[in-house]
């Protein structure tokens, strides 16, 4: 244990680093948290002029057009029968800087700007379905273990396995990692996922907990990391090549878009808690409804301006879409809109390919980035609010129906209670020998180097998911050391497991 007390950056002690400050053990966060602001607002400042992740990207406009009617879930305009609706897509990788090779494993972005006649709509998720953390407080913490060593200035894979094996509940996204979906060949060919869970609001004033997936109409292909040394040994593009190439070929990349609904009491009744980040809805209680088709038809003409420049955040919802009290989820609502902030400018927003094609208007005044030279009020005298100088005025329409919090606020500790193993042990057993094999090598690749302590922490993870996986991750481990496993197994079926 050490004996140097966290605190804050005023010298103030740290009381829990662990868990945000919550209305009840499920959430909303508050935004008394200061520890948390300033954490999330610190991170976004550390890096200059790249985005301080999602670094590395590759975009182009497209439609959704939708085909299904959910309409008695949300008003939102956007998903009404028959809606054609042009977008904006963004695919990245997490960890890796500008000039980072595309064909790396990890985590990838997927954002979406939906430039609906209620404004945008912006959906920034990923291509999985969870996440490696479930409290927004721990988010700088695991990006630091992704990005350079202070000291070596290179990627340390024992922080990261360090912080993994610390953190059972990255367990899922792991899992997904350093699985076949970890390293899809192309934008086109994996899924994309809104991951947390957000919510829908009818006319009727009901609420619907939603979560949004988009499922690849190329198929799903995979590179093994054998197979993605040598592309990276021949281009650090190969995703740009593949998408720009593709589209100007008229090659127009689909997803199928689909929505899980939960009625909003059924959050009180699931054995699992419905707005954790590294947990999934079960398909055979919640089934995905078929939506719509999101298709890609159109390059950008210029880079920087359109891509590069492109500013995502949760917190772009329209009337009919809201949030849930997953605790990620309410602090990227306000870290995305500051990291724009930050990194464009102040007036962000009025960067051409972030503009809203509907009318704007509003008091924001001066600052930075302020290409109007006033406000947007239609009016040089309505200047602030409320008004007698016909300036815009709110609209009660828009009022989504109140969100349900319970509880006393406190700092509730995320891991106590939580079962962060049996959805894994699910995922695992869906996989064939021949996954598992690729997934215990891919681990034990990614583990050269890191000590032992660390190692055996993380393998004891394995074990409580299944013991064919840790079995199957230490012999690929010792295979890799070039010493012979103390016992000659082959990686066991559940069944076996448990037999």
């Amino acid at each position: 244990m050490s004996d140097k007390i966290l605190t804050t950056t005023a010298g103030a002690p740290v009381p829990d680093n662990q868990n945000s400050w919550t209305a009840g053990e499920r959430g909303p966060l508050l935004i008394q948290d200061y520890q948390l602001i300033e954490k999330l607002a610190h991170q976004n400042r550390e890096r200059i002029p790249e985005r301080v992740v999602h670094a590395k990207g590759w975009g182009a406009h497209g439609t959704l057009k939708i085909t299904g009617d959910i309409s008695k879930y949300t008003k939102a305009k956007v998903f009404q029968p028959g809606t054609e609706t042009p977008m904006l897509a963004r695919f990245s990788t997490v960890a890796g800087e500008m000039g980072a090779a595309d064909a790396e494993r990890d985590v990838r972005g997927f954002a979406l700007k939906f430039y609906t006649e209620e404004g945008n709509w912006d959906l920034v998720g990923n291509n999985t379905p969870v996440f490696f953390v479930r409290d927004a407080y721990k988010f700088p913490d695991f990006i630091h273990t992704q990005k350079r060593h202070p000291k070596t200035n290179m990627r340390s894979p024992t922080a990261m396995w360090d912080f993994w094996s610390l953190s059972p509940e990255s367990l899922h996204q792991v899992t997904i990692l350093m699985s076949d979906r970890g390293l899809p060949q192309t934008p086109m060919n994996m899924n994309g996922y809104g991951s947390h869970t957000f919510s829908f609001w009818n006319d009727a004033g009901e609420r619907y907990w939603v979560k949004f997936h988009f499922k690849t109409m190329q198929g799903h292909k995979h590179y093994t990391n054998e197979e993605a040394d040598q592309i990276i040994g021949k281009t650090r593009e190969s995703y740009q090549e593949a998408l720009f190439g593709g589209i100007e070929k008229g090659e127009f990349p689909r997803w199928k878009v689909q929505v899980q609904i939960m009625p909003e009491m059924d959050a009180e009744k699931t054995s699992y808690n419905p707005f954790d980040l590294t947990k999934v809805w079960p398909h055979s209680d919640y089934p995905p409804i078929d939506v719509g088709v999101m298709e890609l038809n159109r390059n950008a003409d210029n880079y920087f301006a359109e891509i590069e420049n492109a500013a995502f955040s949760p917190s772009n919802i329209v009337p009919g879409i809201g949030f849930s009290p997953d605790k990620m989820l309410q602090a990227r609502i306000f870290s995305y809109a500051d990291a724009h902030r930050h990194r464009l400018g102040t007036h962000y927003e009025s960067i051409p390919v972030n503009r809203p094609k509907n009318e704007v208007h509003h008091y924001h005044r001066d600052g930075q980035m302020n290409v109007y030279g006033g406000i947007k009020t239609g009016n040089p005298d309505a200047y602030y609010e409320p008004n007698s100088m016909n300036g815009p005025v709110e609209q009660p329409s828009a009022k989504e129906p109140p969100l349900r919090i319970h509880g006393d606020a406190d700092r509730y500790s995320h891991r106590i209670g939580n079962d962060d193993y049996s959805q894994v042990t699910a995922l695992f057993n869906l996989f064939d020998d021949g996954q598992k094999a690729r997934l215990f090598a891919n681990i034990a690749a990614a583990m050269s180097g890191i000590p032992q302590e660390i190692a055996e922490r993380q393998l004891a993870h394995f074990d409580k998911v299944d013991p064919a996986y840790g079995a199957g991750v230490r012999m690929a481990r010792q295979t890799m050391d070039g010493r012979e496993p103390a016992i000659s197994v082959t990686p066991q079926t559940p069944q076996q497991a448990a037999e």
